[in-house]
């Protein structure tokens, strides 16, 4: 019983988990195809340095200063930072 409140979680982990299982990966009759953008991200986030500085940002190591927000990817540490209020 004490342990109880332990599996309670896993429990929840588990029935989370199968219910993403039941994709079969078949298209319905008339339904667009999706081409997997849930995973790719948005095509309108900067990818490398130039798209970064084209919309007026810059690539900050890691993190962005206060005003700034991460928008997109310059490198593997390297996020493209923008303006929060535009």
């Amino acid at each position: 019983m004490r342990i109880l409140y332990l599996l309670f979680p896993l429990l929840l982990l588990l029935v989370h988990s199968a219910a993403g299982e039941r994709d079969t990966g078949e298209m319905a009759e008339g339904e667009p195809p999706t081409l997997g953008l849930a995973d790719a991200g948005s095509f309108l986030e900067p990818t490398n340095r130039e798209q970064c500085q084209k919309e007026n940002g810059y690539c900050g190591f890691v993190k962005c200063r206060f005003p700034f927000v991460i928008k997109g990817k310059c490198s593997t540490f390297f996020f493209c930072c923008q303006n929060l209020w535009g």
